[in-house]
């Protein structure tokens, strides 16, 4: 299977797609294969942006399996400016039109998109309202640090009672406040010492240091049949040091240390012998935990739920010959996913989601 591969990443550089790419091939024995094509060298540090997402949900049940956090629990016990939430009779109706909420939002809600906060595909007047304070999300960098950002959303009616619809993104912004509220901290040093230690992901966290910059490659998206720069490389937003409390924001990491991660799911939950993920909080994390009635054709892109999911921080295939395969990607072009039968697949790049950056992934799958 893994000679194909490089083959595959090689045609894409060949016609475009990304100057450059890192494949990374798992199997089931553990043995790990990280391939290269074109310009991205194989420790290069790229913005994962939402692969972010799982390692967030990890982060999450290591605190529940040690009890510090409890699936149900309300999350305004730590974060009091969510504690008045307003809800929308329809996620589409006037802002006025809001009632206050019944139901508390759940380190559950989060892990699922399910807290009523995220990212509206439809316009509405939440959708304005959103891009007005400068919490709707996009290829952007966030706007403002975590307490800001948590005030700003606070401001906001939910689009929904939480449990009962899904919008994506902006749940595991506050899930990443949650958690620094937490451990009464750093979120960076926490998830450092709590599971990049233990995994030996040494290059992953919020900023890439100014020492290592010359390993972080520039960003770009297509525009017109042509690769235009968006982030310089050694430059910009991800370098250190952060201009804000980034805990609501995303990491940057690399094909090794996100091959950990992986491979720690890929093998039940466990590392080195060491389990990182109780079996039953993973097989939570991998199954579809989205209502039917909540997947609907205004809570993502279409199409989306076709034989698709979200369990914690994961997207999950309910039907088709892959069935039980998860993972996601991020939206500067990478991606990664777990059959199974405990082999797994990463694919980087440094260029934003679209038609082309797609069909790599379709390819390597």
């Amino acid at each position: 299977m893994t000679h194909a591969l490089p083959q595959i990443l090689d045609d894409h550089v060949a016609r475009g797609t990304a100057p450059g790419i890192i494949g990374v091939h798992g199997d089931p024995g553990g043995r790990v294969e990280i391939v290269t094509a074109g310009d991205l060298p194989a420790d290069a540090i790229v913005r994962i942006q939402s692969m972010t997402k799982p390692i967030l949900a990890v982060a999450a049940l290591r605190l529940v399996q040690e009890g510090r956090l409890g699936l149900d629990d309300p999350v305004e016990r730590w974060l009091p400016e969510l504690a008045a939430r307003r809800v929308l009779r329809a996620p589409d109706a006037p802002l006025d039109v809001a009632e206050p909420a019944t139901t508390s939002i759940t380190l559950r809600h989060l892990l699922t998109n399910t807290s009523g906060y995220g990212v509206q595909v439809v316009p509405s007047p939440l959708a304005e309202a959103m891009i007005g304070n400068r919490t709707a999300a996009g290829q952007e960098p966030v706007a403002m640090g975590a307490q800001e950002w948590l005030e700003a959303i606070a401001t906001l009616p939910l689009a929904f009672e939480p449990g009962t619809g899904w919008r994506y993104h902006h749940s595991f912004g506050i899930l990443g406040i949650l958690l620094s509220r937490v451990v009464d901290g750093s979120l960076e040093d926490h998830l450092r010492r709590d599971l990049f230690a233990p995994l030996g992901m040494v290059d992953t966290g919020y900023t890439v240091p100014l020492d290592r910059a010359h390993r972080l490659p520039a960003a770009y998206r297509h525009d017109g049949g042509t690769l235009v720069e968006i982030e310089p490389a050694a430059g910009g937003f991800s370098v250190a040091p952060a201009p804000f409390d980034l805990s609501h924001s995303e990491l940057v990491s690399t094909a090794a240390d996100y091959a950990a991660f992986a491979g720690m799911l890929a093998a039940g939950g466990r590392h080195d012998g060491n389990v990182i993920i109780d079996p039953e909080l993973l097989a939570l994390m991998r199954t579809d935990q989205v209502s039917s009635s909540a997947k609907t054709d205004d809570s993502f892109f279409p199409g989306f739920w076709e034989g698709t999911g979200w369990g914690f921080g994961v997207a999950v295939q309910t039907a088709g010959e892959h069935a039980g395969r998860y993972g996601w990607s991020g939206g500067q072009g990478t991606d990664f996913w777990i059959d199974p039968d405990g082999s797994y697949r990463v694919v980087l790049s440094q260029v934003e989601m679209g038609p082309e950056i797609m069909g790599l992934f379709a390819d390597v799958q």
